[in-house]
């Protein structure tokens, strides 16, 4: 089992880099537009290059090169005017969307060959392998 785990987690790496490399940029950048399309709110330079494990002058270069493709903006903090916030544009929305509708359709592929029974078991399964991570990841910290 934790063989096809790993199997899943570097199949999930090479995902990335075809990501990357439909949308014509960077393997850092295709994950920072994976961490602010998952920030309603987005997020401020210095956290994104938290997350990406990247100092903060390369944060700032990052969203420089993601802002001039046109697939990020800056904005105003939502409640501290010194500060700035990190956004994906819609385009970057739609472009994303657009390169990962292959993978997403045969995912769904994939799930239509289980039944109820198998589908909600492996939810359940995913979801606690996911929590597993999570706590690991946090531990390293």
């Amino acid at each position: 089992m934790a063989v096809a785990i790993r199997e899943l987690l570097q199949a999930n790496d090479d995902a990335t880099r075809g990501l990357a490399r439909r949308l014509g940029v960077g393997v850092t950048d295709a994950v920072a537009l994976d961490h602010l399309l998952g920030s309603m709110a987005g997020l401020g330079p210095t956290e994104l290059g938290h997350r990406l494990g990247i100092r903060s002058a390369s944060a700032t270069t990052l969203v420089d090169r993601l802002q001039s493709a046109g697939h990020a903006q800056r904005v105003p903090h939502p409640s501290d005017r010194r500060r700035q916030t990190v956004i994906a544009t819609e385009t970057a929305h739609a472009e994303v969307i657009g390169a990962l509708a292959p993978l997403f359709e045969g995912i769904e592929q994939a799930v239509d060959r289980l039944d109820p029974v198998q589908a909600a078991a492996t939810v359940a399964f995913l979801r606690e392998v996911a929590a597993v991570m999570r706590a690991y990841a946090a531990d390293e910290a």
